[in-house]
């Protein structure tokens, strides 16, 4: 049993990869910060839409609302099922705001949720997860977990025991990829990507880093220490050339070029 759910799940998630391997533009910003993330090029989704089409994306993460009116099936589309604001403070939640049958309606590959372990809420964001997986796999399409251990009790989310037990949580509630943050060096994110056993681990992009160089650093740190791609948002459209931060990433997950490489780009 074990055996053939391991090779489901490893197809479930084939639509949103290339030789194992995945490069997902997320645009989920507008719901979870408002629109401070944007300037006049990226407030328009059809502007990420063309960054997602020419860059050779893997997959795109949108909610909703954006998909219903701007997604254009060019790229697979992965469909984030809940979220919050970041108006309220304190502890974390995020619930539920579509469903799988709505992402399937839309033509999603896959369906996005993230929790918040560590938060006082973690229990429902578990249950409501669980009931989201099993509906997800009973219609054929994988699911990506956002695990981001957040809350009173967290003292640092980057901390490599921290980030190896966001992983693991990935794979005890049966997710098929995981979204996690970067511990800051490849050796401590090899520990992360053991714990996640068998799921696909992807790197979140987080904040607008200072240089491209920066990232790109980062991003080979998760290649390097086993990881499976990157989910980026503001590090490629807030920046001055999308297009030629997309390639760069594209060498270096798909073709394996190094950071060395790379330099000569923007320089």
């Amino acid at each position: 049993m074990c055996i053939i759910n391991n090779m489901v799940n490893k197809m479930l998630l084939d639509p949103l990869l290339r030789d194992g391997k995945g490069l997902f533009l997320a645009y989920d910003h507008g719901f979870e910060h408002g629109p401070t993330d944007f300037d006049e090029r990226n407030v328009d989704p059809s502007f990420i839409m063309e960054i997602a089409n020419k860059g050779g994306y893997t997959g795109i993460i949108l909610h909703y609302g954006v998909a219903s009116k701007y997604y254009d099936g060019k790229v697979p589309l992965i469909l984030k099922l809940n979220g919050k604001t970041n108006l309220v403070k304190g502890d974390p939640i995020s619930l539920q705001v579509s469903t799988v049958e709505e992402a399937i309606s839309l033509g999603a590959k896959a369906v996005g949720y993230t929790i918040y372990p560590g938060s006082i809420h973690e229990y429902i964001m578990f249950q409501e997860f669980s009931k989201i997986r099993r509906v997800a796999h009973d219609n054929g399409i994988g699911v990506l977990l956002w695990v981001y251990p957040r809350g009173q009790a967290i003292k640092n989310e980057t901390a490599k025991e921290i980030v190896a037990y966001a992983a693991r949580l990935a794979l005890e509630l049966g997710a098929d990829g995981a979204k996690i943050k970067y511990t800051g060096d490849p050796e401590s994110f090899k520990w992360a990507v053991k714990s996640a056993g068998k799921v696909k681990v992807f790197m979140s992009g987080g904040p607008k880093a200072s240089t491209e160089i920066d990232f790109l650093t980062q991003v080979q740190g998760v290649i390097d220490a086993g990881g499976s791609g990157v989910a980026v948002g503001r590090n490629v459209w807030q920046s001055k050339d999308p297009l030629k931060i997309s390639k760069a990433l594209k060498d270096m997950i798909f073709e394996g070029r190094r950071v060395e490489e790379l330099k000569e780009l923007f320089t």
